[in-house]
């Protein structure tokens, strides 16, 4: 059984997760920590837990998302799984860092790259990688089926939705990705989104003003 722990990490609040079952092993998704007391509260945790990072996975690569890639390679010599539309993001992210007042020295490399309908084994639980741009290209969701929960990213949020106006943003295509792909999910699953509270699939489709 997966047991799921947040961190909300750096100036933009993003929900950093640590996900691990009863083997130990753990991935860290969104490895947003930026400074060291918050590299200092994700290593914390893990070594508190006596997990085993085997994997470091990215709901997209904006430059808030990924401040903490370098950091959880050099730590636990895991690099980046991604979608392989993010590349372009990895290739600006220093300039964008600066842009936000962030002093990125460098990401992490890609060691992965996942597409629509991969598994993520984490010991003996798996996760279903879904894509969705919309928010971004090369943005996934991944989806637990036996507990019933999926990590959203920036794509879906309590009651709102992912912006659409930075680059590689486009309402329709989001709209269509939520409502074909996250609503074709039964009410009961829990959504875990990159920034903000967990909501569900029932409560968005029912009360989600933008959707």
């Amino acid at each position: 059984m997966i047991t799921i722990k947040r961190f909300i990490f750096n100036g933009f609040q993003v929900n950093t997760y640590v996900l691990f079952d009863e083997t130990k092993d753990c991935i860290i998704i969104d490895a947003a920590n930026y400074d060291s007391s918050e590299d200092a509260a994700l290593s914390a945790f893990i070594e508190k837990e006596n997990l085993k990072p085997i994997a470091q996975i990215y709901t997209h690569c904006h430059i808030d998302h990924v401040l903490g890639s370098a950091y959880v390679e050099k730590k636990y010599h895991i690099g980046m799984s991604i979608h392989p539309d993010s590349k372009g993001f990895l290739k600006t992210a220093i300039a964008q860092g600066a842009m936000y007042g962030f002093d990125l020295k460098s990401t992490a490399q890609i060691a992965k790259l996942v597409e629509e309908g991969d598994k993520i084994i984490v010991g003996n639980s798996e996760l279903e990688v879904v894509y969705t741009p919309g928010h971004a290209d090369g943005s996934i969701c991944l989806v637990n089926h036996a507990q019933q929960f999926v990590i959203s990213g920036d794509v879906l949020f309590h009651e709102s939705i992912g912006r659409t106006d930075l680059p590689t943003g486009d309402f329709k295509i989001l709209h269509e990705n939520i409502t074909k792909k996250l609503f074709s999910l039964p009410d009961v699953y829990t959504v875990y989104p990159g920034h903000g509270s967990e909501t569900s699939i029932g409560h968005e489709r029912i009360n989600n003003p933008f959707l």
